[in-house]
């Protein structure tokens, strides 16, 4: 019969495309609007606002969470029962950086780092997984390739002596050049690190959100998914961040809500004195600066900063 044929011919075309939802994100502050809007009503800005898919993906569980023995499930307690009990800070070699971030790193702690291009953020990121020799770091390079990032490592580590040991100058620092948040999340639920570094959160991108990497929703989500992993595991996660032309971090002003500390990497890149501050932070003061000195070996700590902004007469 002639229906017969119309019903076979329909079930074996193939079946329509949902149609893909789309908004439209203000590329500096992260507003979002229906349509396309020339001026911005949140930061007064012309032409920041970029389509981008919105989808929702089946799964919203951050892969290698969930096998961890550290999650816990958060239950209501009376403000009389929380415990006081101090809370232990990794220390770090670095005495400018842990001056800074309030005498150490804090477990579970997400924080961004901040800087111009060519300013020393990955070197001093880098420096600082060199020397935690006893803490297992992973150091996830979304920009440069594996013998970028050792031949900067052989750089930092040429005054500490002859190369007899590995381990004694590079430490427990493992390299990932990855940019996809799942494979980065399968490889750490493989090696389990006390300390990942992201370089840097403009270049990662998730399989479940339909933009380019470095759109306000590739970084919204990937720095949601690397938070929900830091406060569950107790892992402090560093994320190195890009400035605009104007000076402030690249992205969405959500993700500075969204860390626990701020750090600004300034100074001129044709001189050789570096300023680290701090914006916000939630476990210590902002009030505290550290000074750096830029050389062919890294960056070093400047213990007497009077000594070098006094001119001697």
């Amino acid at each position: 019969m002639w229906y017969n044929k119309i019903e076979t011919s329909l079930s074996n075309s193939p079946k329509k495309l949902a149609k893909l939802k789309t908004t439209y994100f203000c590329q500096n502050c992260g507003a979002q609007s229906g349509k396309w809007i020339g001026k911005c009503p949140s930061c007064n800005e012309w032409n920041t606002y970029v389509e981008e898919v919105v989808s929702k993906g089946t799964d919203s569980k951050t892969p290698g969470i969930a096998s961890t023995s550290t999650q816990r499930a958060a239950k209501p307690q009376l403000v009389d029962e929380i415990n006081l009990s101090e809370q232990h800070r990794i220390p770090v070699y670095d005495k400018e950086l842990s001056r800074v971030l309030g005498g150490g790193i804090v477990p579970g702690s997400l924080i961004l780092f901040g800087g111009e291009p060519g300013i020393g953020k990955s070197t001093l990121m880098l420096q600082i997984a060199i020397n935690l020799k006893n803490l297992k770091v992973l150091y996830v390079s979304g920009e440069e390739s594996e013998q970028q990032i050792r031949m900067r490592a052989e750089r930092i580590v040429a005054n500490a002596g002859p190369k007899t040991d590995a381990t004694k100058l590079f430490g427990s620092c493992y390299v990932l050049t990855e940019t996809s948040t799942q494979n980065i999340f399968k490889q750490i639920e493989l090696l389990e690190p006390n300390l990942l570094i992201v370089d840097s959160i403009q270049t990662l991108h998730s399989a479940h959100i339909e933009s380019s990497p470095g759109s306000v929703s590739q970084i919204r989500g990937c720095a949601g998914d690397l938070l929900k992993y830091a406060k569950e595991t107790a892992t402090p996660v560093f994320l190195i961040g890009h400035i605009t032309k104007e000076g402030s971090i690249a992205g969405p002003k959500v993700l500075e809500h969204m860390v626990d500390t701020v750090l600004q990497f300034e100074g001129d890149r044709h001189h050789v004195y570096r300023i680290l501050r701090s914006t916000k932070n939630r476990f210590g003061s902002t009030s505290e600066i550290g000074i750096y000195e830029m050389s062919g070996s890294g960056l070093s700590e400047v213990s007497n900063p009077s000594e070098v902004l006094l001119s001697n007469r």
